[in-house]
């Protein structure tokens, strides 16, 4: 591999809505010195490096543990145990979590997850290697386990992996935490005080719970037409993936029976998407290595929630046929418990949810097009009797997505344009905090005569996020994450037959209260060509 090596990335969520916590290149950053690419793709390439920033580190005493070491060559998972390390305490500023991983020969990019107690705190993909090996590094800050992590617990960690004559590499991983203790003006991290785990879809909340999110690591994968969810069809249309009511997915979650939230999954592009792994060997797709949970607030229940009863909480993807395989969703639940009493009552005051729309329509003819336009809303509103008064929270949440597939016979020509979006706004007490995602996705693989295939792609991830209060605004933040990728190969022969070309861009900002960041990174047949920061 190159040794120009920089990491990629993972990102976690912040407990508040719509705050991102990142992670970032560890090894060599600075822009590269004028380099001139090869005419194409050889066995060997940069290794993988996405745009993304840092995760922020203070300047607090550190402790490092090995949580995982394992190497990947079939689906037997890795067992281990954990104890948190004892020059550190528990009370933490921050905890974050580093993946360092190797693989060589040919391969498929495979899904990856780490428990700690049961509690999924890492849900990535791997990319896919050169003939010659690459290398890649990603971080995720998991200081909201601070529950889960701050005593002993078993480890299980697993990247499903097929190794054969053909399919020979192996995906060799070791996983870290790092400690940073709060002290002096570092001051402990504001974490939940449970997170459980959602097992056989039962909950049991501490009776004095007052505040609950869920997160659902959802994912669309596995090799079948769900992985690829955003280009499936109805039955009428002559097309390779079909589903009964279209393209259009929602990502569900229910208490006790009743809808309690909605959201749009990302449309992840894994890195050997769109049949064109040379799009993906050096820049990953948004989120590909940083597999984000859905977060849901689930507060307006927690009055029900909080009767000392097991419940149901049921996550399910919407549009998905009956029997399809393909979507993994564990949940786990944050919770935060009012110390000042034994039992927190209350109730859900508002339940109001639209009915949702799915229109796929199909047009026959030289080139096939299905329109699909889709959507649903959601209000949720409960009040809670705490030791600090009465604390109402409402929750509303409107999901779209839009799409335009067209195709040729045979799929020589397989095109689409599409964007969902999913806004949500978050009011307690006073304050009200509103997040506004859009998720974008503009693309065409070709197939010509001489077997040569191209795909040109274009993607977005972008959210805003804006706290006010009284009709103040008190923080606001925008992200922005944007790929572009063209890339051609020959199909059919062998892998030193191809004669890869391709070139991709990746810029990603971040704007707000807090400040700027704002990288960008260009590459040609796996050589990195610019290294560029702007803030």
């Amino acid at each position: 591999m190159r040794r120009q090596r920089i990491t990629g990335m993972i990102s976690g969520l912040a407990l508040a809505a719509g705050t991102l916590f990142s992670a970032v290149p560890a090894a060599a950053a600075d822009a590269p010195a004028s380099v001139t690419p090869p005419a194409e793709f050889g066995s060997d390439w940069h290794d993988p490096v996405t745009a993304a920033p840092p995760v922020e580190k203070p300047d607090s005493r550190s402790c490092t543990i090995t949580l995982a070491q394992a190497q990947f060559r079939d689906f037997t998972p890795y067992k281990g145990s954990y104890a948190p390390p004892e020059d550190c305490g528990t009370r933490w500023n921050k905890v974050v979590l580093r993946l360092e991983g190797s693989v060589k020969g040919r391969q498929f990019d495979r899904l990856g997850y780490l428990t700690v107690g049961g509690v999924e705190i890492l849900r990535t993909s791997t990319p896919q290697p050169s003939p010659d090996g690459i290398a890649w590094s990603a971080e995720k800050d998991v200081t909201r386990y601070r529950d889960t992590l701050a005593r002993p617990q078993p480890v299980e960690m697993l990247i499903g992996n097929v190794v054969n004559e053909t399919y020979t590499g192996i995906f060799d991983v070791k996983v870290t935490l790092t400690f940073y203790a709060a002290q002096g003006n570092v001051r402990p991290a504001a974490t939940p005080d449970k997170v459980l785990p959602l097992e056989n879809a039962r909950l049991t909340t501490p009776r004095n719970t007052e505040r609950i999110l869920a997160e659902v690591y959802a994912t669309g994968s596995g090799g079948g037409c769900e992985e690829y969810w955003y280009l499936t069809a109805p039955a009428a249309a002559p097309y390779s993936c079909q589903a009964d009511d279209g393209p259009y997915r929602e990502v569900r979650i229910a208490v006790d029976g009743r809808l309690a939230g909605i959201a749009a999954p990302f449309p992840t592009v894994w890195t050997g998407g769109w049949s064109n792994p040379f799009l993906w060997y050096v820049t990953p797709g948004p989120r590909a290595f940083d597999i984000q949970p859905v977060v849901y607030d689930l507060t307006p229940f927690a009055a029900l929630l909080n009767d000392g009863l097991e419940h149901r909480v049921e996550v399910s993807v919407a549009g998905v046929p009956a029997g399809q395989t393909g979507w993994s969703t564990p949940t786990n639940l944050l919770l935060w418990q009012d110390e000042g009493s034994t039992v927190v009552t209350g109730g859900l005051d508002r339940h109001e949810e639209s009915a949702p729309s799915n229109s796929s329509v199909y047009t026959p003819g030289s080139e096939h097009r299905l329109d699909t336009d889709g959507g649903h809303r959601l209000t949720v509103a409960g009040h809670l009797n705490t030791s600090h008064g009465r604390v109402a929270t409402t929750v509303s949440r409107s999901v779209a997505n839009t799409s335009a597939h067209r195709w040729t016979d045979g799929e020589s020509r397989d095109a689409l344009t599409a964007s969902w979006t999913d806004d949500e706004s978050v009011t307690v007490g006073r304050t009200t905090t509103r997040t506004h995602r859009t998720y974008t996705m503009d693309g065409e693989t070709t197939l010509g005569a001489d077997a040569r295939l191209r795909t040109v792609l274009a993607l977005g991830d972008r959210a805003d996020t804006t706290v006010v209060r009284g009709g103040q605004r008190l923080s606001w933040q925008r992200v922005d994450d944007r790929y572009q990728g063209d890339a051609t190969y020959t199909t059919g022969v062998p892998r030193d037959q191809r004669h890869a070309v391709g070139t991709t861009a990746e810029r990603y900002r971040v704007q707000g209260t807090a400040g700027c960041y704002d990288r960008s990174l260009k590459t040609a047949q796996g050589t990195l060509t610019e290294d560029l920061r702007r803030c």
